[in-house]
């Protein structure tokens, strides 16, 4: 007796065979044979902030010892690890594409199989699949998932991303810092070349007119000419009594001659305190001008100090840090394809499209009927 093949494909239905038994076969043929081991490698990360509010679960936790979490910088590492620009890095060498693309890999896995396409576009569409980043609000914590098809491929490439998304919230906390502090000290550069040249004017002025302060030396002008007033009071006072009791005494020119030079004097004396340009009150309006000038450069000098020492302290505070919760492991089983589960599951949908297709061609046939 002999076994005809074509004549058991006859009895089979061509649309089960071409629904169900055809694909699972594939699938068999797929996950049994072809399909290459995955590894994958798991990280976890936090992204923390001493000034920042802390979210709940890990946040809280993280904020009982001074520091809380950091979400712009957490979003700006998780979108910065599946960019071009980190793959750029960390396929300087041709890394990545070696990685991905070595022989020992199925062709229907590998990278650039027949080597017609292995340009940067595909490379970063083909590395995007195999690198997940997935981030907790609630806990604050980013996982970073790589495949691969060697554990030990899976584990590096986690390592330099994690290594890379450190790299560069260090690299936004020193731009961040130098842009608050530069500013500040930019405004401190110019505060005291401003006090500077006041202090030099005022300097200069007083080197010029050679009066150092001029409301302390009128002061001093004025006592001097209020003694030389009494004086001059007590020369006429004697004068008056002589000329009234002895007209003919010999004092009488002295004391004469006496109140002409006070009277000279202080007419002098009370020119250099006011009467013309030269005179200490035009001197003390210029110089009062110089010295609020002065006291003004002084006080911006002074907030300007104030503000780069708060920008420092700011600069501090908005500092941030990649804490690692978990660090790249080196798995010891490929946890992909799940190979049965991928055969049934072929093997299922072939069944339900089986029976869907079945209905809709057995209503065909009997409408046609």
């Amino acid at each position: 007796m002999s076994f005809d093949f074509s004549a058991m494909l006859k009895k089979v239905d061509r649309l089960l065979l071409l629904t169900v038994i055809g694909p699972t076969l594939l699938a068999i043929l797929y996950f049994g044979f072809l399909a290459s081991d995955v590894y994958i490698s798991e990280s976890r990360f936090v992204v923390r902030s001493p000034e920042k509010p802390a979210a709940s679960g890990l946040g809280v936790i993280l904020k009982t010892a001074g520091f809380t979490n950091a979400g712009d910088e957490v979003l700006a590492a998780k979108d910065y690890i599946t960019s071009r620009d980190a793959l750029a890095v960390l396929n300087a060498k041709g890394r990545v594409a070696q990685i991905y693309g070595a022989d020992h890999i199925s062709l229907f896995d590998r990278f650039d199989p027949l080597g017609w396409d292995g340009t940067a576009e595909q490379l970063h569409k083909y590395f995007t699949g195999k690198v997940t980043v997935q981030h907790d609000t609630a806990s604050s914590i980013t996982t970073l998932t790589v495949r691969a098809y060697r554990a030990e491929d899976a584990a590096l490439l986690n390592r330099l991303l994690l290594e890379q998304s450190e790299e560069l919230v260090n690299r936004l906390n020193e731009r961040g810092r130098k842009d608050l502090i530069g500013y500040a000290q930019t405004e401190v550069d110019e505060a005291q070349q401003e006090a500077s040249r006041a202090a030099m004017a005022m300097a200069e002025y007083r080197n010029r007119t050679g009066v150092v302060d001029p409301e302390r030396q009128a002061t001093v002008q004025l006592q001097m000419i209020s003694k030389l007033q009494d004086e001059l009071i007590g020369a006429k006072n004697q004068l008056y009594q002589l000329e009234a009791t002895v007209p003919a005494n010999s004092q009488i020119r002295t004391l004469k001659v006496r109140i002409a030079a006070l009277t000279k004097e202080i007419d002098q004396q009370l020119g250099r305190v006011a009467g013309d340009r030269a005179s200490l009150s035009a001197t003390a309006a210029r110089y009062q001008r110089l010295v609020l000038n002065r006291e003004l450069a002084d006080k911006r000098l002074g907030a300007a100090m104030t503000s780069l020492q708060e920008a420092r302290n700011e600069a501090r505070r908005k500092q941030a840090y990649v804490e690692r919760i978990v660090q790249p492991n080196v798995p010891d089983k490929a946890l992909e394809p799940r190979r049965i589960r991928g055969i049934l599951a072929t093997f299922v949908l072939g069944l339900i499209a089986w029976g869907v297709l079945s209905m809709l061609l057995a209503g065909v046939r009997e409408h046609r009927g």
